[in-house]
Formats: C-alpha cells, structure tokens, sequence
C-alpha cells in the first residue's frame, strides 16, 4: 500500500512548528473519522476516512479515543519524529477497556510536519486488507434464590412447540399453522401469517411450555403436519404461578428494551420483561464478554486482538418461604375473586409470602391493591382510643344503630345481641362494632387516628424494594368521612402487604419495615453461605402516603402523617385484644389451631352502588413470629369468607 502524508497546520511565525500539532490532529482524526480538519498529501479525507471505516466498522458501535502518548525526535535526524498514539476503547459497561498503542512517522517538509499515514496506525499491526470486528460472549444470567440459598426462579427444561417449513411442503404450511394454532387455542390468521412471512427454512415458534406441563400434550402436538419440538431451557420459578405477579417473567428482549439499554442489550438477548425480573435485569444478566480480531479480507485468517469473558450476573436474594408460597398458592387457586395472603415475619419485616390469587388477572393484588380494610383498621383505632387514655376494659356503648350528620351506621348482620349496650374496648374489637368506634370518635379526632395508623405502618415508610402500596389514611376529616374512617372505610385504603405490616408492628412492639429483596452484600453472603437469619429489621421515619414501584421512597402524599413510635405497652394492650376475638368473638375458628396462641382480627368493608353493596373481606392474624393478612376482593363476610381461609394457611405453617 502506498504510504499518505497528512499534513498539519503550518504556524506563521518565524518560529518552526514542532511535531506535536501534527500528531494531535492525527489523533484527533483517527478518534472522530474526520479528516476534513487536516491537509491530506496524495490522497483526499474521504479516502483515508473511508479506510478508517473500512477498518471499524466491524466494531458496531465502539468507537476510540485515540491521545497523543509522547512524540521523540533525535538530534541526528530534526525533521523526522515518532508520535506514539494511546488508543482507549470503552467495550462495556465495567472498567475494563481495550487498551493499546501504534506509531506514526513524522516528517518537516518545507517547515511543515506530516504525518505518514498506513493502517498500522489503527490497530496492533494492522495491514492492508484486514478489518476489525468484535463477537460478543453472552453471560450467565443470574437466578432469584430464597436466603437459605434455595433456587427460585433458575434454568428449568422447556419445549418449544411450532411448525418447521422444513419439514411441510410450501403448499400446506397454510393448513399446519392453522391446525397447531387450533390445537393450542390460538388465533389462526394471526398465527398463518407470520408462518407465511418466515423464511423458507424458519421455525415459526407458536408457544413455549414446561416440559413437565401436563396440561400439554406433546406427544399429540408432534404428530401433527409440520411440528417440531425444540428442547430448550428458561429462567422460571418452581410452578407458573409462583409470585408470578411479583417476580415477572425472562424472554426475548423487545424491541423497546433494546432501545433504551443504549447498546447493553442486543436483539435476541434474554431480558427481564416484567417485576422484579425487570427491575433488577441489570443486576441479574451480568456483563457480556467480547472478543476483538483483525480479519484478513483476502485468506479469511483471523488474530485475536482482545478478549474479555463474561461476567455472570448476581443473583437476586429474596425473604420468600418457598414452601409458605406455593401453600397460600394453593389455598387461593380456587378462589374467583381477587385475593391474597400475606405473611411477614415480625422479628426481621422478611416477606415470608406474598401471595395472589389467579382472580387478580396478574395484578399482584397482594402488594399493589388498593381497598378499604373495614374492621381491621380498628387496630388504629382502637391504638387511637388508647392513647386518649382508654384500657382494653374501659366501658363503650354498642348500639344497634348511630347517626352522623343525617347518615345511619349500623353492625354488621348477625352482630351478636348480648354485645350492644355496656361493653369494654376489647369486646368492642373483638366483636367488632361498629356503632361503638364511630360513637367514640370525638375520643379520636382524624388526626390522631392518622397518627396512630401510622405508628402500625399505615402510608409510611420506605418501599420495601419492590413495587408496594403501604396505605392511605386521611390526615384530616369531619363528620360521615371521619366517622367512616373509625371502621376503615371512606378515603382509608390498604393493601393486603400495609395489614400484614400493621399485624406485625403489634406482634413486634414497634414498627416493622417490610422487605422482600435483601440488600445486595447481604444477599451475596446469603447465598454464598446459605444465612439463616436476616438483620433486625430497622423502622424508618420517612414518610410517604403510597409507593409506586421504585426501590426509592415516594414522595409523601398529602393523607400522610408521621405517627409517634408504638409502645410495648400500647403493642401489648393490642395483642391482648387481638386474642379476644379469637376466644369470644369472630375469630373462634382458629381456637384448634395448633401452637401458639392466636390472635387475630376480622374485618368486611362495604362498596359499590347503594343498591349493589358488595364486601370486601379481610382476616388478619398473629402466631408466634408470623403476621398474616388474607384478603378476597368479594365475599360474605371476613370471618367467614377469609377465615377459613387463614386457618388453613396457619396450619399448612405449622406442618
């Protein structure tokens, strides 16, 4: 190849230039393709730009920052120099960049500096007819693991069921598709067309399954015209339905991820497409490795110039009870309304279980719902009238009915007649009336019931990681909204999570963060070392009305309040409350459960049209380290809609 000067800029002065000016502008060049900023001897900038090109474009989108290093002459020969040039290529995301150095003759003609172009200059002995090109190395992806180092989501074996074009003549990959589809259930045009647009030698996926998923049968699918079965795996969970909504899924990268990984990501990568799969996809897909060759255009010969290897990702730690989950699975999957099981423990805030039923359509019902709580809020209230002065045995009176400000309260059908009139606090809670809260709430003004809703954890607090509702309790009300906020219900709302952390608050004494993705240097410990026991939890005092899915706290919201610190006292009169509507009041289902005592609270709020009223129904218990919160979304009443319900998660814990 015959060798071009690039010229630098001459001075015009008396002073000779030195090299240095030359050298940059050489550097300059090489780093941005522009040639147009500097005279080229015996060729134009769009050749030697081309060449540059011609060279990286391989390379995709890397592009070098090319320093001058140093330039050395010699007295013995003043007009020549040697420009050593630094090359720093950023290949990925870590610290770990391609790194090299080339050298460029110099020569002063007639004052001014040239530099002796050749493609060396570009790459560690670089020669004509070679080009550059990078081949990436996908990483490991990361699985999601309990702290005792348990797999959840992690490689499981898939089939992936479709029609082969190969293996079905042209004139019947019409009628293949459309029988697969029909088979499965699926849209046939839909399915047709895109086996119609594939090349002539594609695999047209129609659906991928588990290959223990017995609800598919493989054996059939494959006999039909056209199917092939292609035996793959995929990160997935224990069973398609476990933490579905929370965990999300892995697949292809859309089109949209790509874009907005700025390079990270490439078509045909697996990604996090939702939940916590989504959110930590960082964290779990790890670094790509890549290698770096000079190519010969002319005998194909390839030299390896840079190689780094993957970086598996880390896996994702959470609190999750893997057997605890795919109990109160069970327990909701014949569930058809919306529904959820909640279960934290005290002791650490570790999200044991945080289950939705299959009636939320993929909503995580458990953590994102937003309903009133009915009774069970009356342990803010209740919390609210101790700290007025009350006791668990201070007398209320429970009537048939109350008015407010023209708008009749009454109990619940049924309300047991031996419990209106004189009663305690603790009756009052365990039997849940109404007309005695909303009677004694001039005892309790808005503000104060806000304040103790929010000592139980109630639109407080941090996110515990992942997209969470924790409540929302009106800082200010009067007259019907303040009465109806005494019985949880009006402008309160909660999520299944928001209760199982006030019922953990009271069974710990004070106020319980929950978490469900542990730290991360915590969750490497974990499950490097299979840790058994979590860090004490540590309550926080920064405030916010609901969280929106950030794993950074949410703005506090305009019903939030910052409540005083719950006392073991206050904490222990509750519990001793509690335990009343276990031994006298509606919780007496859960008397036989095995254990330690139970203490628990019912509660049914009423919603819709006046002439549709429906209930949403709610049960919350405390046994030994373990708070729980069952929720259904429609149903008769909490003690009798979500009890049995509840009995049924305590005992399968207690197995």
């Amino acid at each position: 190849m015959v060798a071009l000067a690039v010229t630098g800029l001459a001075a015009c002065t008396a002073s000779k230039p030195g090299p240095e000016g030359t050298a940059k502008a050489l550097a300059l060049a090489i780093s941005t393709g522009d040639f147009g900023q500097v005279t080229l001897s015996g060729t134009t900038a769009t050749a030697a730009a081309a060449e540059r090109t011609t060279a990286f474009d391989g390379l995709k989108t890397l592009q070098p920052r090319v320093e001058v290093k140093d330039v050395a002459t010699t007295k013995d020969a003043p007009d020549a120099a040697t420009a050593t040039l630094a090359f720093t290529w950023d290949v990925d995301a870590s610290d770990n960049d391609w790194t090299y150095t080339t050298t460029a003759k110099l020569a002063r003609v007639d004052d001014v500096w040239q530099a002796a172009w050749s493609p060396y200059e570009l790459a560690p002995d670089l020669v004509a007819g070679e080009t550059l090109s990078s081949t990436r190395i996908t990483a490991p992806r990361a699985g999601v693991v309990s702290q005792s180092g348990e797999p959840i989501v992690t490689d499981r074996d898939v089939v992936r069921v479709g029609i082969d074009k190969t293996h079905v003549d042209a004139s019947a990959r019409d009628g293949a598709a459309r029988g697969l589809a029909q088979a499965l259930g699926m849209d046939g045009d839909a399915y047709a067309e895109r086996v119609a647009a594939a090349g002539e030698k594609a695999f047209v996926e129609a659906i991928v399954v588990r290959s223990n998923d017995s609800s598919y049968d493989l054996t059939a699918l494959q006999k039909l015209a056209g199917v092939n079965l292609v035996k793959d795996s995929l990160p997935l969970a224990p069973t398609r339905r476990f933490a579905r909504p929370i965990l999300g899924t892995v697949g292809e990268a859309t089109a949209e991820i790509v874009d907005a990984s700025k390079g990270a990501i490439m078509a045909g990568d697996l990604a996090g497409l939702s939940g916590l799969e989504r959110e930590f996809d960082e964290q779990l897909r790890g670094l790509p490795g890549l290698t770096i060759a000079a190519t010969s255009s002319v005998s194909g010969a390839a030299r390896e110039l840079f190689h780094s290897d993957p970086t598996p990702g880390t896996p994702l730690v959470l609190t999750l009870d893997a057997t605890l989950q795919d109990a109160a699975e069970g327990i909701l999957a014949g569930v058809v309304p919306a529904s959820a099981i909640v279960a934290i423990r005290p002791s650490t805030g570790d999200v044991l279980v945080a289950a939705s039923g299959p009636g939320g359509a993929g909503l995580s019902t458990a953590t994102m719902g937003k309903y009133a709580p009915g009774s069970t809020f009356k342990l803010a209230s209740a919390l609210a009238l101790l700290r007025s002065g009350m006791t668990p045995d201070s007398a209320m009176t429970c009537p048939d009915s109350v008015t407010v400000d023209g708008r009749q309260f009454s109990n619940y059908p049924g309300y047991p007649t031996n419990r209106l009139g004189q009663i305690t606090l603790r009756s009052a809670l365990a039997n849940s009336c109404n007309t005695a809260f909303i009677g004694a709430r001039d005892t309790a003004p808005q503000a104060a019931l806000a304040d103790a809703a929010a000592s139980l954890g109630l639109g407080v607090g941090r996110t515990p990681g992942f997209p969470a509702y924790l409540g929302s309790v009106p800082a200010a009300a009067e007259g019907t909204d303040h009465a109806a906020s005494m019985i949880g219900q009006g402008r309160v709302e909660a999520s299944p999570l928001a209760m199982a952390r006030v019922v953990a608050s009271i069974a710990q004494g004070s106020l319980v963060t929950p978490r469900l993705v542990v730290p991360a240097a915590e969750g490497a410990a974990a499950s490097a070392s299979a840790a058994s026991d979590a860090a004490t939890n540590v309550a926080t005092d920064e405030v916010t009305a609901a969280t929106t899915g950030d794993a950074t706290p949410a703005a506090p919201g305009p019903t939030s309040v910052a409540g005083e610190p719950l006392t073991a006292a206050e904490a222990s009169a509750l519990r001793d409350m509690m335990r009343a509507v276990v031994t006298e009041g509606s919780g007496a289902l859960l008397l036989d459960v095995p254990g330690a005592p139970v203490l628990a609270k019912s509660g049914t709020a009423q919603f819709g049209p006046n002439d549709d009223l429906r209930n949403h129904v709610w049960m919350l218990a405390i046994q030994g380290d373990l708070a729980v919160a069952v929720f259904v979304d429609e149903g008769d009443f909490g003690s009798t809609t979500s009890g049995p319900l509840l009995k049924r998660f305590l005992l399968a814990a207690a197995s």
